[in-house]
């Protein structure tokens, strides 16, 4: 009995020793799951307050447009530094008191946004701009521009040959000298090449982008006339809205966007430019998948101005003959800050026939108020019956048609959507008068 008593003890003992190293073991590997764990919720969080900061930075836009008075809103997590800096590089300004001053100069700041006061991250650059009053015009008119230089538009083979390879001239390119002689017009560069006798000539160019560049090409003889393969163009017409002017100086912007070359799609660098007056002929009705028209001529149209400036944001010149457009300076309207402005009902000012202006409501759909990129500013939708029976919505001809809420400008129509012309896109008033400003 007494032999199986100290087995049994002996058998209980070495039972316990084996649950206890178990109980050992299993604790020292739930500490260690709770270490991995840790580590990697650690990690997670790490790399989530990365992200969190890296997109404060990369949402933050690089160029910002403000209306003198109003107060500077950019907004930064704990440790993004916003600095103003002076022409000797020292700090007037840091970023809690540029959050809080209203912006009283005209004129452009240069902000330095940099991580925990140290490493610098990004440039930032404000655009303040004067408030201003304009008249909303509204009128549909006409365009010519004038290219700087001739536009390369196309190439083709001359007698079989391509005189033009490896030279490195592409579409878009705009030619401005041969042989040292300026080119204006297509003609010029005709009587230029033809004046070769087939020798090579050295041509001046400026790339798509704007670099300065020259090359050499042999003319091909065909017929009695020199050709070097290059199809060009040295002006571009086209109609479209007059969106205001301002009273103080007679400047004018018109479309909201640029006019580009029909066959390479590319926005046109223009030497100069004419406002004319468009006789409106038809109005070709929006659908679904096929946009809408104006349809008009320029012929025998009286000159209402001149174009200085064909950019992404519309057409820029100044009016020289206000008195043909029948508008009163007595019409103007302050230009709205897109903080001003707000979703719900506003008005498009636009001519479908002769001589006949008339305001149509829209819903102002949303607002990208960050947006400095493009002219895709607002969302925009036709609600008024009358405009929707003639037009099916926002068509072609329509762009730059300004629009009012609140009894001031807040933009201009840019944009109908393909795939539904009852909706499209505005530009913000504040982006039309910043590029106004530089002309």
């Amino acid at each position: 009995m007494m032999a199986f008593f100290y087995f049994r003890n002996i058998f209980k003992n070495k039972n316990m020793l084996n649950d206890s190293n178990c109980n050992d073991g299993i604790k020292n590997l739930n500490k260690g799951k709770s270490k991995k764990i840790v580590l990697k919720l650690t990690i997670i969080i790490a790399l989530l307050i990365i992200f969190i900061y890296v997109c404060n930075i990369s949402f933050m836009p690089e160029s910002i447009i403000m209306m003198q008075g109003e107060t500077l809103n950019i907004n930064t997590l704990l440790g993004i530094n916003l600095e103003q800096q002076n022409s000797n590089g020292q700090i007037i300004e840091t970023s809690s008191l540029i959050n809080k001053n209203k912006v009283s100069e005209v004129g452009k700041l240069d902000l330095k946004v940099n991580l925990f006061g140290s490493l610098q991250v990004k440039d930032v650059t404000v655009n303040v701009i004067p408030r201003v009053k304009v008249v909303p015009i509204g009128k549909a008119i006409g365009m010519k521009l004038y290219t700087d230089g001739v536009l390369v538009v196309g190439m083709s083979e001359i007698e079989g040959k391509k005189p033009y390879e490896n030279c490195g001239i592409e579409e878009g390119d705009r030619i401005i000298e041969i042989d040292n002689s300026k080119i204006n017009n297509t003609n010029e560069l005709i009587n230029t090449v033809n004046n070769s006798n087939g020798e090579p000539v050295n041509i001046t160019y400026i790339s798509e982008e704007e670099e300065v560049l020259t090359t050499s090409i042999r003319p091909v003889k065909t017929g009695e006339d020199y050709k070097i393969g290059l199809w060009v163009r040295d002006a571009a017409a086209g109609v479209g809205t007059l969106t205001f002017y301002n009273p103080q100086n007679n400047k004018c912007v018109a479309l909201g966007h640029g006019i580009t070359d029909i066959d390479t799609a590319k926005l046109i660098n223009i030497a100069s430019g004419e406002l004319v007056s468009a006789n409106i002929l038809s109005i070709e009705k929006g659908e679904k998948g096929k946009p809408g028209e104006v349809k008009g001529t320029i012929e025998n149209g009286y000159t209402l101005g001149k174009v200085y400036k064909n950019t992404a944001f519309g057409v820029y010149g100044t009016l020289e003959n206000k008195s043909a457009l029948n508008v009163s300076e007595n019409d103007a309207v302050e230009v709205a800050s897109r903080e001003e402005i707000e979703t719900g009902k506003a008005k498009i000012l636009c001519e479908l026939e002769n001589g006949k202006r008339k305001e149509y409501e829209i819903e102002i759909k949303k607002v990208f108020i960050n947006n400095n990129s493009d002219n895709k500013s607002m969302l925009i939708k036709v609600t008024d019956e009358e405009l929707l029976e003639k037009t099916g919505g926002i068509i072609q001809g329509m762009s730059g048609a300004p629009i009012i809420q609140n009894g001031k400008l807040i933009g201009a129509v840019t944009h109908v959507l393909v795939n539904d012309p009852t909706e499209g896109y505005a530009v913000f008033g504040d982006i039309l008068v910043e590029q106004m400003s530089s002309i």
